[in-house]
């Protein structure tokens, strides 16, 4: 069983609070929480744009193969800012994966695969990445179910979404983490017209230890589903006038003064914002494309040659 201190840490990371696991305190290295505790704020450093700092965190002589991991994964990240594929540290991982089929601990094996699955998806190696996260066998690990359903949600295949949801029921606890899939699956589905994800995102924002910003971003999102425009742009100015969460914030506030009642220009200056300090955000992208294909299909368009009318 965690501890309560960890049992915290992990409801913290679950829910996206990664700028509190960021900053949290490690224990002594004689701590039995000390590793979990260590992986924890190594991937919340790296999902805070911090990925450099795992380097220093994590002890060089470590043989903990989710640390190693974790700071193969860091790596990763680094690589991809500076416009590097990243091949060398996605090799290490995928051979972290076939060492943890060796005899380790259950939690051991599951971590590195979440970790190298988490860079495969990266990556654009979505199939690769479902494949480390064991779809298609018996396997249980909720968290691995997290991303899988999250993977199935962004290339349009909600159904095999659920499926993987369906399939956790049988074997995994009504915890945290479960309502959190729960949610996701809601707002990538419009299930109970968004209601159940908004109530979740609610609870969990009235409880101040781990309330964050990717809460109420995400509450904001289900609002603005619900066309609730008004109280969905309180939430999101709410957190863009914080230091955190300013990405999805932004974009999200992009998708909502584009909907709602707003000073003319303002929805394109918020979208030049967005992709100038977030080029790759996947909204930013979307609309590039979108927009490279109408110019191109605009080139082959030829107008129609007046027709004359007599009278």
């Amino acid at each position: 069983m965690d501890s309560a201190d960890l049992y915290q840490v992990k409801q913290q990371f679950t829910l996206g609070a990664y700028q509190s696991v960021a900053e949290i305190k490690i224990p002594d290295v004689s701590s039995s929480d000390y590793n979990a505790f260590l992986l924890y704020k190594s991937r919340a450093l790296i999902a805070t744009g911090r990925a450099k700092e795992v380097d220093i965190l994590i002890p060089q002589e470590t043989g903990v193969l989710s640390l190693k991991a974790a700071r193969s994964l860091a790596h990763y990240f680094l690589a991809a800012a500076s416009g590097d594929e990243g091949e060398t540290p996605l090799e290490e991982l995928r051979d972290l994966c076939v060492e943890v089929e060796e005899d380790v601990p259950a939690s051991e094996r599951w971590s590195v695969r979440i970790l190298a699955g988490t860079a495969f998806v990266q990556a654009g190696e979505l199939e690769e990445a479902l494949e480390t996260l064991g779809v298609g066998t018996n396997s249980e690990n909720l968290e691995a179910v997290a991303l899988v359903v999250q993977i199935f949600l962004s290339i349009s295949r909600a159904d095999l979404a659920k499926k993987e949801h369906t399939r956790a029921l049988k074997w995994a606890e009504d915890d945290l983490l479960l309502q959190s899939i729960e949610a996701t699956l809601g707002l990538g589905t419009g299930a109970d017209a968004y209601r159940d994800a908004t109530a979740f995102y609610t609870e969990q924002l009235g409880n101040p230890s781990l309330a964050s910003s990717h809460l109420l971003v995400s509450r904001g999102i289900a609002r603005l589903l619900r066309g609730e425009i008004n109280a969905a742009r309180s939430d999101l100015e709410e957190v863009l006038g914080g230091q955190t969460g300013l990405e999805e914030a932004l974009a999200a506030n992009v998708v909502s003064s584009g909907l709602g009642i707003t000073k003319k220009g303002e929805t394109d200056e918020l979208f030049s914002e967005l992709s100038s300090k977030y080029p790759s955000n996947p909204l930013v992208n979307d609309l590039q494309e979108k927009s490279s294909l109408f110019d191109d299909l605009a080139k082959k368009f030829e107008a129609p040659s007046s027709i004359a009318i007599s009278t």
